[in-house]
Parts: C-alpha cells; sequence; structure tokens
C-alpha cells in the first residue's frame, strides 16, 4: 500500500489544515468560555456558518457520493481530513452529511428525509441504545406493534446522540418478539411530531446525549426504512460504517496536545533548567511519538481496506481499541507536563481529557473491541500475521 498522496490530495488537505488553523481554532477562548458557563460551544446557527464557508471552497459532503451533491471522497483522504479536524475541539463538522443507512430508503423516503438531511433542513439520529441494551444491543425491548396501516411504538432509547436537536429519528424497534435480532427487528423513520419526545442527560464532557421517550407514537406503515424485521442488519451497518473515523479524529487531537506538550517543557523552568532537559519529560514526549506513529498507520490500514472493499472490520476494530487506550493516555501525560494549569478550565487540555474518555465507550467499548478481535482469530476470519499473510 502506497499513502503518497497526489497533488489533488495534498490541496484537499492543504485546504482544510488551513481552513482548522484559520476558521477553527481562533474560536478556541470563546467556546471554552461558553462551556465553563453551561452553554454550547457553537450555535447551530454558527456551525452552519462555518459549514457555509467550507462549502463555498467546494467542501460539502465529505463522505456523501457525487451523485446527491457530495464530494465523495475515499476513506483514506477522509481519515486524513478528519485528523486535521481532530486538531481542534471546536465541535465542528462538514455538512452535508446523512446516515449511511438512510441511503437505503424508498425514492419517497429519500425525497423526504435522505437529500433534506444532506442539505442540512433536516437533523436527524440514530436510537437503538436502550437502559438495559449498551453493548448487547440484541437485548432491545422498545416494541412496535402493528394497527391497521400503522405501527404503535412504546420503548425508552438512552445516550442518543443529537436526541434532543433532531426532528427525526431512525428508531429499532422489536416486531417479532420470538424471532428478536434474528428476523424480528425493525427500523422506522420518526418525525419528533408524531409524538416522541426527548430529555437531555448530564455527561463529564461536552457531548449532550438523549433519552428518548415512545409513548403510544403512532408511525404509518410506509414509514418503514427497508424491510420488516431486518432492521437490526440496518443497525449493525451503521455502527460499522466508520470506526476507523473515530481513531482518526483523536490522532489530530494527540498531535496537537503533543506539540502543547514540546512548547511547555521548552519553556517551563525548574531548578534553573527547562523540563525538557528532565529524561523523565523525554521519555514522555518519546513514547506519546511512539503511539501516535503507530495509531496514524493502524487508521489509515483500516481506511485503505475500506477503499480497496475488503474486509476492514478487525482492522477497524484494532484501530479504534488502540486509537482509544493511547489517546487517552497521551492526554494525561500532557496534563502532568502542564502540571497544575493542564488540571485548570484556563487551558483546553482538561477539556480534551474529558473528551477522549468517550472515545474507550461509545460506538464499541474496549472490551467489545477486544471481544470481537479474540472472535475473529479464534474462528479464523482474521490472521495473526495480517493482510500479508
Amino acid at each position: 500500500m502506497d499513502f503518497t498522496l497526489d497533488e489533488e490530495q495534498k490541496e484537499i488537505r492543504d485546504w482544510v489544515r488551513t481552513f482548522v488553523r484559520k476558521e477553527i481554532i481562533p474560536l478556541e477562548p470563546e467556546v471554552l468560555r461558553r462551556e465553563r458557563a453551561g452553554q454550547p460551544g457553537l450555535t447551530r446557527d454558527e456551525l452552519k456558518e462555518l459549514q457555509d464557508k467550507a462549502k463555498q471552497a467546494g467542501f460539502f459532503g465529505v463522505l456523501t457520493p457525487q451523485e446527491f451533491g457530495g464530494m465523495g471522497l475515499g476513506a483514506v483522504m477522509t481519515a486524513l481530513l478528519e485528523a486535521e479536524l481532530g486538531r481542534s475541539f471546536v465541535p465542528f463538522r462538514f455538512g452535508g452529511y446523512a446516515d449511511n443507512i438512510l441511503f437505503h430508503g424508498n425514492e419517497e423516503q429519500k425525497q423526504r428525509y435522505l437529500l433534506p438531511t444532506i442539505s442540512g433542513e433536516r437533523v436527524s439520529c440514530f436510537a437503538i441504545t436502550e437502559p438495559g441494551a449498551g453493548s448487547d444491543a440484541k437485548a432491545i425491548r422498545t416494541s412496535a406493534v402493528k394497527d391497521g396501516n400503522e405501527w404503535v411504538i412504546n420503548g425508552e432509547k438512552t445516550f442518543i446522540t443529537q436526541g434532543n436537536e433532531a426532528d427525526f429519528v431512525m428508531v429499532f424497534a422489536v416486531t417479532d418478539k420470538e424471532k428478536g435480532a434474528d428476523g424480528g427487528v425493525t427500523c422506522f423513520l420518526v418525525d419528533r411530531d408524531m409524538g416522541w419526545k426527548s430529555e437531555p442527560i448530564p455527561t463529564m464532557g461536552q457531548w449532550g446525549p438523549a433519552a428518548l421517550v415512545f409513548d403510544n407514537v403512532r408511525v404509518p406503515e410506509e414509514n418503514v426504512l427497508g424491510e420488516v424485521g431486518k432492521g437490526f442488519h440496518l443497525a449493525m451497518q451503521w455502527i460499522g460504517q466508520g470506526r476507523y473515523l473515530l481513531p482518526a479524529r483523536a490522532l489530530g487531537s494527540v498531535e496537537r496536545l503533543v506539540e502543547m506538550a514540546i512548547e511547555q517543557a521548552k519553556n517551563r523552568v525548574t531548578f534553573g533548567q527547562p523540563i525538557a532537559d528532565y529524561q523523565a519529560i523525554q521519555w514522555m514526549i518519546a513514547d506519546s511519538a511512539v503511539e501516535i506513529e503507530a495509531l496514524r498507520w493502524l487508521v489509515l490500514h483500516a481506511a485503505w481496506l475500506v477503499d480497496q472493499k475488503q474486509d476492514s472490520r478487525q482492522a477497524q476494530s484494532i484501530a479504534k481499541l488502540y486509537g482509544g487506550i493511547k489517546a487517552n493516555e497521551i492526554v494525561d501525560r500532557v496534563l502532568q507536563i502542564h502540571g497544575g494549569m493542564g488540571y485548570t478550565r484556563e487551558l483546553p487540555i482538561e477539556r480534551w481529557y474529558r473528551e477522549l474518555r468517550l472515545l474507550r465507550i461509545y460506538e464499541g467499548t474496549d472490551e467489545i473491541q477486544r471481544r470481537t478481535i479474540a472472535r475473529n482469530l479464534l474462528k479464523g476470519h482474521a490472521n495473526i500475521r495480517g493482510t500479508l499473510g
């Protein structure tokens, strides 16, 4: 595999790098101030304004196919762009994105849900996790019962990203208890005005998930996404759509954090000399550099497999597991190098400390990734010698 970028790819990467430096990083002090005051870091209007600036330069729908107005970039390039965005904690993402399973909708559903989501007119959320069904998604209990030409949904979902902002939800419910996840789960497109409610869940970080409640919510039959009973397959397709992008964003974060640590080590003087002269500090920086380089190659390898349309599940699980663990170790070292100031909310380090902790939990915990990796090896689905065989 060759990760050398051609001129067009370098131009794309460099544009995003410049955009982050000029448009996003300058917002950090104000974002921190707002978050300290308990306010959102970016308002929806401010996010849209930034997205519109990017769109004017042609950056819209990075992963969205060109037929739907997106850039249709490959996985490797998308991973590189995520790393650039990860260099700031400001919650920015390019516009023109829609959940991959929405592309499975029929033509009417694409007009009502997919295209408005890509354009930014509508906001969606994905709801499978429940209070008793997190890592074990097959244990969901939310039910949908057929009543004439409608389905009646009852149940509760939890830790739903964008659940408070969304005006429609892709909710997964049991439609056949006997079959369960093996043909008894269905995905429904449910508008908020059909009756579901959301409540914010306070967390240690700035991620603002929600609990969703469905109390006899009636949904027309035409709002089934895909086929009745085939929803669990869609859910797994959503969950596995891009695990490599999570450690890719973390990669950018730890790159910048270690740059901050290097600057601090050079300028902080104790006992008459910069702390960069002490072996303890040097080893922290050296270990971090090695781990960042390893993470970079794990992310790029997983993305390359996606581009090659090869089975990338093992590589993505490895990248996510390693990225989550090492990002947390690195940010801890960086905080230590900054001493007391690193612990304050004046610097963004503690903010990253809280944010990166989530990487070890959502979209597959460390324990689930380990189970996946081990099972693939034990069952012969993966080779310990990797891609080279």
